[in-house]
């Protein structure tokens, strides 16, 4: 059952908890109140303290091949687009890069603006590259690489003219990329009220609660963080260092403390 100490693991701010409390309330009849309630004031804390860091935890390669090989560049990136306080931070983008694999797609469907045959992105904080070639597995016919070429001068700036450009994606250099396992931690109960389901609780428990995944990429630094230690994954949630297993100096273990969005509204 899901306890303070387990949401203290996964990086619950406490203020977070307390608010929900506060807006609840109390009332003398048992109640149900339903989770996502304390789901967004989670977010709606983290959203304004928490840092953000570049993850990829599905890794495709996409090799730039304009760059030269071992030539490595610094872009900066904002830590907190919400708090201007927060500053800046600087990483390394070099000639092969890790994305998510489902941010490239062979045969898009017209409302896919991200990485596809004769469309164009942008790299996050970086520039903006087109698409020029990929590499599938021989046998499953798997996408293994993707080719792009960089647009020089993009970094910052509106796509030059004759380049449509709609979407930003996240990534991380290879070269520099820190190797961790994150767990991806979902709600326990599949029913909103699992005491009332046909069959009783153990019936409607949520075979996909948790999903651990061994092949995650993070950008540099974040496997020097300590225990504890709360950000958000660009487009991908928020996540915080395990307080167990995670130790600088060491492979990292990171836990999504909640999605950006609740993906349970429409179920």
């Amino acid at each position: 059952m899901p306890t303070l100490s387990g949401a203290r693991r996964r990086g619950f701010p406490p203020e977070a908890v307390r608010n929900f409390c506060e807006e609840v309330g109390i009332t003398k009849f048992k109640g149900i109140t339903d989770v996502a309630r304390l789901e967004n004031e989670v977010r709606k804390v983290l959203n304004i303290t928490a840092p953000r860091r570049m993850a990829v935890l599905d890794p495709l390669k996409l090799v730039l091949v304009n760059m030269e090989p071992g030539q490595v560049e610094e872009v900066e990136v904002k830590n907190n687009p919400e708090d201007e306080s927060a500053g800046s931070r600087k990483v390394p983008l070099g000639r092969e890069l890790w994305i998510e694999r489902d941010d490239f797609m062979i045969e898009a469907p017209r409302k896919y603006f991200r990485l596809a045959p004769g469309r164009a992105v942008r790299l996050r904080g970086g520039y903006i590259v087109q698409y020029s070639g990929h590499l599938t597995d021989p046998e499953s016919g798997e996408v293994t690489e993707v080719h792009c070429e960089y647009l020089p001068g993009t970094i910052g700036q509106s796509p030059p003219e004759g380049v449509v450009c709609k979407a930003a994606i996240h990534w991380v250099s290879a070269a520099e990329a820190e190797e961790a396992e994150v767990r991806l931690y979902d709600r326990l109960f599949d029913h909103e009220n699992p005491d009332a389901a046909e069959g009783g609780f153990l019936s409607v428990l949520n075979p996909d609660s948790l999903d651990i995944v061994t092949s995650a990429r993070l950008e540099p630094g974040l496997g020097n963080e300590s225990p504890g230690f709360v950000c958000q994954f660009e487009r991908l949630g928020y996540f915080c260092a395990d307080s167990r297993y995670h130790q600088p100096g060491r492979r990292a273990v990171y836990n999504r403390t909640i999605g950006l969005r609740d993906s349970w509204a429409g179920k």
